[in-house]
């Protein structure tokens, strides 16, 4: 993974990442464990949060153990590139000239002596400890020369020196600890003053949401839960979801708030009687809300998911329900069920840029070509969904990014090939959502919302 160079806007002190501070000699088992998780990231290029949640199910760390390796790894990954261009003008060379494991040890301390305060002698002295565990002898004087050379000021301090000479929003990208090419894209969408406040909510990682289904459950049968904002389905409770009686029955899962929207903006549209259809349904927890949504007006859902794995997880998702629901897989681009369906939900793949603070280190892996590459793709899907559903019917275009590619361009461009179609405003179908209009298309956004960077499109088939 490469890091871009970036940087942020003078004077403004950078938020410290929230996480256990360890003290010198605890956690070197979690130090361990962290690190191997990070090789995994950086090395097999496994994602992030999947990587550590299997490390963490079969390590039999202690709940503050676990804790530490949670944030030693999310927390550097998440700000890696930063951490890069740091141990670069610390080491004087290019991290290409390092040892690929030096270079996840020297990460891993940047970010305890840097990002979670952790003091100067200590940090250098457990990376130089896991430097001697992991790789070997050889490695230590190196390790300890840099590590020196890094913690000998603070992050501020480094933000400063880094971000001199730069352009404005160059230094709004270091400072928030972004690619530039990701903040061009914010830019090109929100207030130039709302940019740091934009990358700042996706460094700081969500609570779960729950998601209740309709028909089977309540928010008021969630133990000790807190409603959402928004969604009349949602509710944030401390503890792990699955401690909850209704979610490990089927009866609520867990669904960030900005997803629900989406699912229940489409329900609230008025269109003919029929069938619905979720196209892209994988890993199922818009369908599950869909065909408690669709059963409640008297029809069914059909969910749809291309990929075999997937389509299992839809299934699971939906087990709850006795009936008013199928789930088949199939390629939705080339669709055997005809114009059937009065709803359309078509969430299409991207490149998940409205989702980095669950993803920490999705940031610097995509580039902008992964955006464009799906493009194709997703333009494919939209035209499918419209061709799939009858006259007066509504189609939902969604996805998981605010990168305009991924968004008003490919509606857009569907639309001027496509005779017949008109698009409605949907934030009027999100009536008590503030600020989320982009057009008469919706937007959300993690520092207005508290969501994930959700899009809709509502489009009515004449």
């Amino acid at each position: 993974m490469s890091a871009p160079r970036g940087g942020g806007r003078r004077g403004q002190r950078p938020q410290r990442p929230r996480g256990p501070r360890p003290e010198e000699g605890q956690g070197s088992g979690a130090r361990r464990v962290a690190f191997d998780v990070l090789r995994q990231v950086t090395g097999e290029d496994a994602y992030a949060n999947l990587a550590l949640a299997k490390r963490l199910a079969t390590a039999g760390l202690s709940t503050r153990d676990a804790g530490l390796v949670t944030e030693l790894v999310a927390g550097t990954c998440r700000l890696m590139g930063t951490y890069d261009l740091i141990i670069e003008a610390a080491a004087g060379r290019r991290l290409s000239t390092l040892q690929p494991a030096v270079v996840d040890l020297l990460r891993l301390g940047a970010h305890q002596g840097l990002g979670m305060g952790l003091k100067r002698y200590a940090a250098v002295g457990t990376t130089v400890d896991l430097a001697r565990a992991s790789v070997g002898q050889r490695v230590t004087g190196l390790v300890n020369a840099v590590m020196r050379k890094i913690t000998a000021q603070d992050l501020e301090a480094w933000l400063d020196e880094l971000a001199s000479g730069t352009d404005e929003l160059s230094a709004v990208a270091l400072r928030g600890h972004h690619p530039r090419w990701i903040v061009e894209a914010y830019a090109d969408l929100l207030p130039r003053e709302e940019l740091p406040a934009a990358l700042e909510a996706n460094n700081a990682a969500p609570q779960p949401t729950l998601v209740v289904r309709p028909g089977l459950a309540t928010v008021e049968d969630l133990t000790d839960a807190a409603p959402t904002r928004f969604s009349p389905f949602g509710a944030t409770a401390d503890g792990v979801p699955a401690d909850q009686a209704a979610v490990r029955d089927g009866r609520a899962g867990v669904q960030d708030e900005g997803s629900q929207l989406v699912a229940w903006a489409l329900s609230r549209v008025e269109a003919p009687s029929g069938p619905w259809l979720d196209m892209c349904a994988g890993p199922g927890g818009k369908a599950a809300l869909l065909a408690g949504l669709a059963r409640d007006e008297g029809t069914w859902l059909l969910a749809s998911e291309a990929q075999e794995h997937r389509a299992r997880l839809v299934a699971e998702a939906l087990s709850a329900y006795p009936d008013g629901h199928a789930v088949i897989t199939a390629d939705a681009t080339m669709p055997a069920w005809g114009r059937s369906f009065a709803k359309v939900m078509v969430d299409v793949p991207c490149s998940g840029l409205g989702a980095l603070r669950r993803r920490p280190d999705s940031r610097w892996r995509r580039d902008p070509s992964d955006v464009t590459a799906l493009g194709d793709l997703q333009r494919a899907l939209l035209r499918s969904a419209i061709a799939s559903t009858v006259p007066g019917g509504v189609v939902a275009y969604v996805t998981c990014s605010p990168h305009r590619s991924e968004t008003t361009d490919v509606v857009d461009a569907v639309l001027a090939e496509t005779d017949g179609v008109e698009r409605l405003v949907a934030a009027s179908y999100l009536p008590g959502v503030p600020d989320s209009a982009l057009g008469d298309d919706v937007q959300l956004w993690p520092q207005r919302h508290g969501t994930d960077a959700m899009y809709l499109a509502l489009l009515r088939v004449g």
